[in-house]
């Protein structure tokens, strides 16, 4: 394997004598740096997404379909912007963070990161334990203890290589998406409703109720430690580059790009499904004050005619929630890694990563029951909303940085768009903050 710090200029690298009449193929080239982008995505389908579209669709209809839409796009750029810099600097953005700032800046950095990773981790451990519970009928305690063992067992694929892992995932997104297709076909929703819902409107700003909701869509969608984790996938990749010549790399990016562009828009798909789903059943019918896993599981069967709609419905999430699990926990790895230099066996990383959100997971659903866990899973989504600019401003610094990046730093329009997206995050938080404090709108 060559080290990263290959000069990226210089010979073409030359294979052994027994590899020099082998041709690699455009398929195994796509291959190597194809997969992050999958585990990337399935952080965009997370229970707490799941709370926020499922309240948002069955109080608002299809309104807050443009926040989904605008805030895919988001995703879409700063992912790209987090896996390129990973890729061209060879160190992930937690990396870069410990290396170009001061070190109380750093941590609290680290700490930020930290806590958007338990809020994170919180959702989507309860969310599996309340598929658990709709499925099996077991208690919420219980369902949390078999979630995060569940995600252990997932975690342990890794020992079989990191495809495997992205073999697994991909194989529970795609049931995911085939329970949402069934369901959307017996819903059969308002289509022409739906496309004017990707409209925006300044509703949405102006009401606190549906600026609360559209906040929680924004972080649930754009998730400020998946930025770390691409960028650290990427980093690992580029270090098992055979050469790393500007060709090599051009390839490599321009392979980057179609992962994360084709795995972040089948997550739109799957967060848009959720979102009409919500609408069409329970927006249309009248019940528009549907907000929990729970309520929703037990009248989707009723209202579409359907008693396998349910059970569609619990498997969905619980795919998700066990898909979502893994990606927070390698997250909480790598910034660990990057921000701390902390190196320990990968199995005592999980541990410590899993433990910080299990144990308040338990504590939570020991005291508040099902009845908090619909506002838990909420507001686990606006605290990452609130942590994003600490992770998206870093990022977006990096990419442009002409010594750090070189001939591949970002610049012009795409630059612009960048810092435009991290000014209206700041900006949407700023707006939120103000009507909680003031308690306007």
């Amino acid at each position: 394997m060559q080290s990263r710090d290959y000069p990226l200029a210089g010979p073409e690298w030359v294979p052994p004598p027994d590899q020099q009449n082998r041709t690699p193929r455009r398929a195994q080239r796509w291959m190597g740096f194809a997969g992050a982008g999958t585990l990337i995505a399935v952080g965009y389908m997370d229970p707490g997404n799941w709370a926020t579209a499922i309240a948002g669709g069955a109080r608002y209809g299809y309104t807050l379909l443009s926040v989904v839409l605008l805030s895919s796009v988001m995703a879409l750029l700063l992912q790209w912007l987090a896996a390129r810099v990973g890729l061209v600097t060879g160190r992930d953005l937690a990396q870069l963070s410990r290396s170009q700032y001061s070190r109380r800046t750093s941590l609290a950095l680290w700490g930020l990161c930290e806590i958007a990773i338990i809020a994170c981790d919180l959702a989507e451990i309860i969310g599996s334990a309340v598929a658990l519970q709709l499925l099996f009928g077991l208690s919420l305690p219980v369902g949390v203890v078999l979630a995060g063992a569940l995600a252990f067992a997932m975690l342990g694929l890794q020992g079989f290589g990191q495809h495997r892992l992205e073999g697994a995932v991909a194989a529970l997104i795609l049931l995911t998406a085939g329970c949402f297709a069934a369901q959307l076909a017996l819903a059969n929703p308002d289509w022409g409703a739906a496309a004017a819902g990707l409209r925006p409107r300044s509703e949405i700003v102006a009401q606190a109720g549906m600026l609360w909701l559209a906040t929680g869509i924004l972080g649930a969608t754009v998730m400020p430690h998946n930025l770390y984790l691409h960028s650290a996938l990427l980093r690992m990749r580029g270090e098992a580059m055979p050469e790393r010549t500007p060709a090599a790399m051009d390839r490599a990016l321009r392979t980057t790009q179609w992962d994360t562009t084709l795995s972040l828009g089948f997550a739109f798909l799957i967060n848009a499904a959720l979102l009409i789903l919500a609408a069409a059943v329970f927006h249309a019918s009248g019940n528009t004050s549907v907000e929990s896993l729970g309520d929703a599981h037990k009248l989707l069967a009723p209202l579409l005619g359907n008693q396998w709609a349910g059970v569609m419905f619990a498997v969905a999430l619980l795919s998700c929630g066990l898909n979502s699990t893994v990606t927070a926990t390698l997250a909480g790895q790598v910034t660990m890694e990057g921000f701390l230099n902390l190196r320990m066996k990968p199995w005592q990383r999980a541990l410590i990563t899993r433990s910080l959100a299990l144990i308040p997971a338990l504590l939570i659903v020991g005291h508040g029951g099902e009845a908090q866990t619909t506002n838990l899973l909420i507001f686990s989504q606006v605290v990452l909303s609130l942590q994003l600019p600490f992770a998206v401003i870093p990022l977006v610094r990096f990419a442009g940085d002409a010594k750090l990046m070189g001939q591949w730093r970002v610049r012009g329009a795409l630059l612009a768009s960048a810092w435009l997206i991290a000014g209206a995050i700041v900006a949407l938080n700023g707006v939120l903050l103000w009507q909680t404090v003031t308690g306007q709108g």
